[in-house]
Parts: C-alpha cells; structure tokens; sequence
C-alpha cells in the first residue's frame, strides 16, 4: 500500500487519519452525551460524591478526547493539502457528487469547528473537569467570560448538530457506493491498495463550499432567531432593596474562591447591600462602627458548576436565598477587624475578618476577606474528599463609600 495518495487510490497516511478520526469521533459523541446527562442529573438531584467524580472523569476524558480531535484533524488537513485526491466514482451524476463534496466540506470544517468551539467553553469558564493534556486550560485571547462561555458551549452543540448530520449523510452514501452501485468508494478506503478509475467528469470545489457555508450560516443564523445565544432571565432573582446607610457603597465586589480538582474555582455575586456606620472615634469599648452585609445567593456566578452550587446539597438558594453578614468593626492594631456572625443557608459562625480602610475626606475604600470551611454552613455535605471540592472558601471583598449627606 503506497503512502501517499494518487488520483486513483488513498494512501497509508490518508487511511490511518481518516479511521483514527472516525474512532476518535464515535467513540468521543456518545461519551460527551452520557456526560451532559450525567451532570443534568446532579444539577436536579444534588448527587453523591462518587456520581460527581464519575461525570468529571467521563467530562475530562470527552474533553481531552476533543482536543485531539482537533489536532488529528487539522494534521489531516494539512496532510490533504499536499496530496493529490482520487476522483470521485460517480462525477458523472451532478446531484450526488454535488452532495457527497458538501458533505465533505461539512465534515472537515466541523472536525475543527466542534473541538474548538468546546475549546473556547472550557478555557472561558471555570469549574469542573480539566483537560488532561499538559496545555489547554486557558486559550490565548480567550477571556474568562460567562457570556463567552455560553455562547461557544452553544456553538458546540450546533456545530456537533452539523456534524452528526454530515457524518450520517457520509456513512449513507459510502453503504449506497458498496451495497446499491458495487463500486470501489468505500473498498479503496480500507487497507491494502485498492485503486479505482475515477469518471472522467468531476464536480468542482466552489459550489459545495457555498453551500456548506449556506448549512453552518443557517443553523447558527436559526438558532440566534430561536433566542439560543439569548441568555435566559426567567430564573432571575429579584433585585434586594437598596439601604439607607451611613456609608453609600458607590462601587465594589464581591468574591468567593475554591479549589475543586486541584483547579481554583472563581465566582462573583452581582446583588448585595451593606448597611455601614462607621465613625473614626472608638466608643468605650473600642468599636468604631458596625456593618450588616446582605448577598443575594442567586445572583452569584461560579464558572461551569453555577447550576450546581444553587442546588439543594449546596447553597439550596430556594430555601435560603440570601446571607447575612453582620459585624462590629473595630480598630486593631494597624488595620481593622470586622468581628461578628456570618449566616449562610441558615447556619451562624462566628468570624473574623481583617480589612484594610483609607478615608479621604467623604470617600473610604476598603478591602478585605477570610477563609471559611463551607462544612460549617453544610454546604457540599456529600463531597467530602477536599481533592474534589476543597473544604476551605476564600471571600473578598472591595469597595468604595461615600459618606451620607457629604460632598459629591
């Protein structure tokens, strides 16, 4: 069997990329399916730690799995470019060869676009499975974006739509080739040398190019008229009420970080109110001030596994969809102390947490943060191997106040 191809048969090299693709890919769609089931039982149910370990390690390998599809295919790419291509048995039949070079334009642009349009998910979120090659958790000018994150994830599926149409469409005619025509399409395709006259009449490369452009254009095209880039609102919470403070936040936030997988894990809350007196005078006791801080659980983002967090084994947002934060603030030493009670999902520990305060004039900044264990507040209850989920939470804060009733 000759290594490269003529324009009778395909050779060694063409053969090996065309049947490791294929392997790479059937086995790569049912996995990525059974993973995406998996994690959608969880979200529903909470799951127990060995049911999130299994859907990670299926995600992980979908995953990398995908990433080498996309190297194997773009090595295939190039490997085409050089080599001269056999002819089609059937040129002489306008309509099907017309068919058969769409869906080889179909196929060869969604071996690229589904890997790198999942790609694109992974490195713009955070949270989850990681990719098992020793690169690819983030991509160059690839933002940490949740609107990023979405709609590649939402191209993903479109393009793996595309694929698996154009995949069926291929394996259809290579069977119509060999079971109805009794030609050597699909024989020459399999190893040893097998050549086949082409027909003299072959279909050129332009119009099945436009058209397959015209397939990828009016799937995404009709997914963006269907509202699916639209991120849905209907499960937003409502805003909290604003409060009347001594100190108006102008500007901040709000922030948690994990270690889940030995990967940090950020996330952000959008909705909370701080109540802040604060005086720079000490009373008798030493207190300067007192701060009661409200978060709105639902309105925190937390990379891929957001959905999860809301869930009953974790912050269970319907039945507790809010925290509170309240605390004396007192001086202590060069910086100052927040001292008091922190409630999440009914549970109240008391805490710490040092933070750092410049005032100029009518305007304070301030920063700070603590560590707290989320078992104390029974949160991921059923995770408990920290190699998973960690145990410890870090929040932070920031944020710039204007003195109530000063200047600007």
């Amino acid at each position: 069997m000759p290594i490269a191809s003529s324009a009778t048969t395909y050779g060694a090299v063409t053969k090996s990329f065309h049947w490791l693709t294929a392997l790479l890919i059937l086995t790569n769609l049912p996995l990525g399916w059974f993973a995406a089931q998996m994690a959608e039982d969880i979200t529903a149910t909470g799951g127990t730690e060995a049911q999130v370990a299994r859907a990670a390690l299926l995600f992980s390998i979908h995953k990398t799995t995908g990433v080498t599809v996309f190297f194997v295919a773009l090595g295939r790419i190039l490997w085409a470019l050089t080599q001269t291509k056999p002819g089609l048995l059937n040129g002489d039949r306008p309509f099907e060869a017309w068919a058969a070079e769409t869906a080889h334009w179909l196929l060869y642009g969604s071996l690229v676009a589904v890997p790198l349009s999942g790609w694109v998910h992974h490195a713009a979120t955070t949270g989850f499975a990681p990719i098992w090659w020793p690169f690819g958790q983030d991509l160059p000018f690839v933002p940490k974006s949740e609107a990023v994150s979405e709609i590649a994830a939402t191209l993903h599926f479109l393009f793996i739509v595309v694929l698996a149409a154009a995949l069926a469409a291929h394996v259809a005619g290579a069977l119509k080739h060999h079971l109805l025509d009794g030609d050597a399409t699909l024989r020459r395709m399999l190893p040893g040398d097998i050549p086949a006259r082409p027909t003299a009449r072959q279909p050129g490369h332009t119009l099945p190019l436009v058209a397959a452009l015209a397939v990828w254009a009016g799937v995404v095209g009709g997914a963006g008229a269907l509202g699916w880039f639209e991120k849905p609102g209907g499960g937003a919470a409502p805003s909290l009420a604003a409060v009347e403070s001594d100190w108006q936040v102008q500007e901040g936030s709000l922030q948690i970080a994990i270690r889940q997988m030995g990967s940090e894990v950020k996330g952000r809350f959008a909705d909370w109110t701080a109540d802040i007196a604060y005086a720079e005078a000490a009373d008798a006791e030493g207190r300067q001030g007192a701060v009661e801080v409200v978060v709105a659980i639902p309105s925190l983002t937390l990379g891929s596994v957001t959905k999860q967090a809301m869930g009953k084994d974790f912050f269970n947002v319907e039945a507790h969809p809010t925290a509170t934060f309240a605390a004396d603030l007192v001086a202590e030493g060069d910086g100052h102390v927040a001292r008091g009670t922190l409630t999440i999902k009914g549970q109240s520990v008391p805490v710490e947490m040092p933070f750092t305060l410049d005032i100029d004039g009518d305007t304070a900044r301030a920063s700070g943060g603590l560590i707290v264990d989320r078992r104390d507040f029974g949160i991921g209850e059923g995770a408990q191997d920290p190699g998973q989920l960690g145990f410890e939470v870090e929040v932070s804060f920031s944020l710039v106040a204007k003195r109530a009733g000063g200047a600007g």
